[in-house]
């Protein structure tokens, strides 16, 4: 069963990743602004049907579309027992997450931050729907989508594997920066008004804040990802760059003088 996808970018994303599986693009009859993207399907060999204006309207019941939609393959939604921890990508975990906006938008900060991978629980988070793709900008078709029954559990399944889990927690004594982020780790964060839950706090290994000045006391959920995979994406980076040592070396390797 295909699923319908809205939005320039979503739709492109949805044709780079799946290709000729695209069962169809819909165009609206008229707009210049979509050529490319018609031709980009296309030369893909996915059939382009022109549409009116009003099709697509309806068929997006009032969201936006900007003018292109396709019917897409259904997302592949992964078991727990199919993530294995990898010490190069951090696991974004999403906790109560509802609102369909922050959740797509957590995805492409995931996406684009380095985490391929995105866990969240059957209840309580917002559905797969074309809002949740097109807020993603298409990020969604390149994520490993992970749905699990319980947060709680799948953490504590993950620990077991050896993967630490930080909780993002305003009230937390120290700052995400405080801790070491290398290795096998998964980010938790919670909806902006409540935040991580109980029982998934404490089945995390860690509970760390971000700094944040007084004046402001949470971040919406997808920045707050953001910010936390982006310090991930910091730690990793830094310990990759040579030291001051190792670059003096290839600049004048043993045995060559420098020249003065």
């Amino acid at each position: 069963m295909a699923r319908i996808v809205f939005g320039m970018q979503p739709v492109r994303e949805a044709i780079r990743r799946h290709g000729a599986a695209v069962e169809r693009v819909l165009v609206a009859a008229g707009q210049a602004r979509v050529d490319a993207l018609e031709r980009f399907a296309a030369d893909q060999g996915i059939r382009v049907q022109r549409v009116s204006g009003d099709h697509l309207d309806r068929l997006a019941h009032g969201g936006k579309h900007q003018n292109v939609a396709a019917y897409a393959p259904e997302l592949h939604l992964y078991k727990l027992d199919e993530l294995r921890p990898v010490e190069d990508s951090p696991l974004l975990v999403l906790d109560g997450i509802t609102d369909p906006q922050n959740f797509g938008a957590s995805i492409r900060s995931a996406i684009a931050l380095g985490s391929g991978a995105v866990l969240w629980a059957e209840h309580g988070s917002a559905p797969l729907t074309a809002a949740t793709f097109r807020a993603s900008a298409g990020a969604v078709e390149h994520a490993r989508l992970f749905l699990v029954p319980s947060l709680r559990t799948a953490i504590v399944k993950l620990g077991e594997q050896g993967m630490r889990s930080v909780a993002l927690d305003p009230a937390a004594p120290g700052t995400l920066a405080e801790l070491d982020l290398r290795g096998s780790v998964a980010i938790v964060v919670g909806a902006e008004d409540e935040g991580v839950s109980r029982g998934v706090r404490r089945a995390c290994t860690y509970q760390a804040r971000l700094p944040m000045t007084s004046k402001v006391q949470s971040l919406n959920a997808s920045v707050a990802a953001a910010v936390a995979l982006y310090e991930v994406a910091r730690q990793r980076q830094e310990r990759a760059l040579p030291s001051n040592a190792q670059l003096e070396a290839v600049r004048a390797p043993k045995g060559e003088q420098k020249m003065d």
